[in-house]
């Protein structure tokens, strides 16, 4: 392996080490439930995505096989990770889970969308 991609890898680890302890000292720091969940969920992301580039650079062998395992892996967390945080969300504001007093925009409605007062579907 070269200097020039040992260097880069450990670019990228730092990248990903800085991004993920963020993500740790958000989840630590943030005052409610939903910064809480927002903070490591974007922060990880991009974080292990870097690790999973610098693994690329680093890991002998066929480097499109590498590649293609490493580009799987951020995807997947790309496509995953959004998705879990808006599920958690939607659970907890179904759970009663209010936000924070700091919060001033509070688009999501107290009652369930499309229900009429029956708590039968509208329509």
């Amino acid at each position: 392996m070269t200097s020039g991609a040992e260097i880069l890898a450990s670019v990228l680890l730092l990248i990903g080490l800085a991004f993920t302890l963020l993500g740790s000292v958000g989840l630590v720091r943030f005052p409610d439930f939903y910064t809480r969940m927002h903070a490591p969920t974007k922060a990880t992301t991009l974080g292990v995505s870097s690790m999973a580039l610098a693994a690329v650079l680093v890991i002998p062998g066929g480097i499109v096989a590498v590649l293609m395992k490493a580009l799987t892996i951020i995807a997947f967390l790309f496509l995953t990770a959004p998705i879990g945080a808006h599920m958690m969300a939607r659970a907890a504001r179904s759970g009663g889970i209010a936000p924070c007093e700091e919060t001033r925009i509070d688009e999501m409605p107290t009652e369930p969308v499309g229900e009429d007062d029956g708590g039968h579907p509208a329509g």
